[in-house]
């Protein structure tokens, strides 16, 4: 099969910029829209969702009403290329972080940012106040949870239930504020530390999440509405067919 450029190709550093910097203009116009660690979040989310959500449905949740996929092509090829990618990942039979298929979002050391600049150039930022390493990323992924709740009930399954409770749990953990000691700075090797080493185990165990709720909903498939079945007449009631007969000389016969 010959690839397909639009979703066959994973996005590099100069796509997930093109990301950005689509979301800066239209930032512009609507301050509400997200960063790019936001949508990834976001994206997980939907590539995990039990229902399969339509764009149509998702891009005025995540990017307003005046979002119009038309007018911005190359964002929703890198989007789609992006979902492929992620999908693909979620779906490899990976066992340990460490294998170069493993899911990676796209996520960001803000703090550590910060702090590897030249001390005048931090100004008076308050490194405290900084999203902490993947939070962004965690709050656009329940943000896209809490929007569509239906598709995110517990199974009747007491033990499936159980594991989307804690996948659930691990991810939301990561919305929280690192207030571990930094001893690690994921922005760059040499640079100073700016992330615990619990928030790096929470982080893994965030990742094991999102596969554990990509596996949970494809096994159980899309949640099906029980059938509701009308009361049925009594034996003496007029027949609802509308004969004129009493029911058990109809219908009911």
């Amino acid at each position: 099969m010959t690839p397909n450029p639009d979703t066959d190709t994973p996005l590099g550093p100069e796509d997930f910029d093109a990301q950005d910097a689509e979301l800066d203009a239209l930032r512009e116009h609507d301050e509400e829209i997200p960063q790019w660690e936001f949508c990834e979040g976001f994206l997980a989310a939907l590539v995990c969702s039990r229902r399969s959500i339509a764009p149509d449905e998702y891009w005025p949740v995540l990017l307003g009403d005046g979002f119009r996929p038309a007018t911005h092509m190359e964002f929703v090829w890198r989007w789609r290329r992006r979902w492929a990618e992620v999908a693909a990942a979620l779906d490899a039979p990976v066992e340990t972080l460490d294998d170069e298929r493993t899911y990676q979002p796209e996520t960001l050391d803000t703090r550590g940012a910060v702090l590897a600049l030249p001390e005048p150039e931090r100004g008076d930022t308050d490194i405290a106040a900084l999203p902490a390493y993947a939070q962004v990323w965690a709050l656009g992924f329940m943000y896209a949870v809490e929007t569509w709740p239906e598709d995110w009930l517990p199974p009747r399954d007491a033990e499936a239930a159980q594991m989307l409770d804690g996948a659930l749990s691990a991810i939301v953990a990561l919305t929280e504020d690192d207030r571990g000691k930094p001893s690690i700075s994921m922005f760059a090797e040499d640079g100073p530390p700016s992330v615990s080493d619990q928030r790096l185990d929470d982080f893994g165990a965030a990742i094991w999440a999102v596969y554990d709720l990509r596996q949970l909903w494809k096994s159980l498939g899309p949640r099906t509405e029980a059938v509701r079945k009308q009361p049925e007449p009594g034996r003496n009631d007029p027949c609802p067919c509308g004969s004129g007969k009493k029911y058990k000389k109809c219908h009911g016969a």
